[in-house]
């Protein structure tokens, strides 16, 4: 069913795949907005130093677009300004109250700072480098006997600007779960796609198709008499675009989702590997165009073929559906049922090889979703799941999230 135009309007506020599409324009769309309610903020507070409300929304919004990296990302400003101002208030006490020299305070502060320093690069990261701010913010009057109000009331702008960044990641809101799975599901869409025009080469080896199919090399790799195919070039740089901008929603994902960040490490070297084998696969078929294959063996690798690929498909469907479904066995072919294969030229063997890595790969990836799938499906977001499956029921059972 073809959306209407109030559909294709709305789509970027109602459906999470189109601002996966859009998502640039919205981020700016949202930061906009953001440092307009930090502006308002300031005006009905009045507080001095209104400014680092509207320094804050910028820190945290600025390069951040996905909800999980935000609420990191403000949960470390917020106990970073906390613990800096404990810290702060600390050194104030025994300013006012033990009577030592200056110098003495100042080494109290210069020892704070270290612990503030080591901790931060040990553990702490981010929440560490805003306490040391935080607490020098307070502080840096000492020598005048200052309460440090101006620190104060700088920390109280930061705490506003967090929980005005925070309040505007639920406008539009890009969940970095639903991009992850997103993105993996369009690389393996892509890389079926790819891999299937491996069968126009082994065709070409048992003279299927014309001499057209067999003088096109699929990688920028020379191949005696067989140009380059421009266009597999290209849509192998895409997949691996997207393997690139799948890594900085990986923090973020297992910050959502509560899966483990060296389980979706994991998930992204198999990943990573998936197209590495494919692109092993797409050299090796070129130079098979002139090597025999036996009739049985050949139709035992278009088949074999035509199962992993359909494979793909099937993870790249489960990954973007909003129905909580089952990842299937990826095939159940076996070369090692099928001795003949053993006795084919080297070449042919090790293309064999190569296929039964790429099954393995897809079914260690296969494994690895399903194992921790009630995570990554539950944290994609309840609202995304119902309102799809609704879409899909009134289209008869037909999703229009094409990816």
């Amino acid at each position: 069913m073809k959306p209407t135009l109030y559909q294709r309007i709305t789509a970027p506020f109602t459906e999470p795949y189109v601002r996966y599409q859009h998502a640039d324009v919205l981020h700016a769309i949202r930061l906009g907005a953001a440092v307009i309610l930090a502006f308002l903020v300031n005006k009905l507070t009045g507080l001095p130093h209104g400014e680092w409300t509207t320094i804050t929304v910028f820190i945290i919004l600025g390069l951040l677009q996905y909800q999980g990296a935000i609420y990191t990302k403000a949960k470390e400003r917020i106990l970073g300004t906390l613990f800096g101002i404990a810290a702060a208030l600390g050194v104030l006490w025994f300013n006012q109250n033990a009577g030592a020299w200056l110098w003495v305070d100042y080494a109290l502060i210069g020892l704070l700072s270290g612990i503030i320093g080591y901790l931060a690069v040990r553990k702490l990261g981010y929440t560490g480098l805003l306490t040391g701010i935080t607490m020098l913010m307070i502080v840096s009057d000492l020598g005048n006997n200052s309460i440090g109000q101006d620190g104060i009331y700088r920390a109280l702008n930061i705490l506003l600007g967090t929980g005005v960044a925070v309040a505007v990641t639920l406008i539009l809101p890009l969940k970095s779960t639903l991009m992850w799975r997103f993105l993996l599901s369009s690389n393996l869409d892509a890389c079926s796609s790819l891999y299937a025009g491996v069968g126009h080469h082994i065709d070409a080896a048992d003279g299927v198709v014309d001499d057209s199919v067999q003088k096109v090399n699929p990688v920028a790799f020379p191949v005696e008499e067989v140009p380059v195919d421009r266009a597999l070039v290209n849509a192998l740089q895409q997949i691996n675009k997207r393997l690139l901008a799948v890594r900085p929603h990986i923090a973020a994902t297992a910050s959502e989702s509560g899966i483990e960040k060296e389980t979706l490490e994991t998930i992204q070297r198999t990943h990573r590997n998936i197209i590495g084998t494919i692109d092993l696969l797409l050299s090796a078929a070129p130079r098979l165009a002139n090597i025999e294959i036996d009739e049985e063996n050949h139709v035992l690798l278009i088949h074999y073929q035509h199962e992993l690929t359909q494979a793909m498909q099937h993870i790249a469907a489960v990954l973007r559906s909003p129905s909580d479904e089952v990842f299937r066995p990826i095939t159940r072919i076996a070369v090692s049922e099928y001795p003949s294969v053993q006795h084919l030229a080297f070449e042919w063997q090790g293309y064999f090889w190569l296929t039964q890595t790429l099954q393995t790969q897809l079914q260690q990836l296969s494994d690895l979703l399903q194992t921790c799938k009630p995570h990554w499906f539950a944290a994609s977001g309840l609202g995304y799941q119902r309102r799809e499956q609704r879409r899909m029921k009134e289209q008869g059972g037909e999703t229009d999230l094409h990816l």
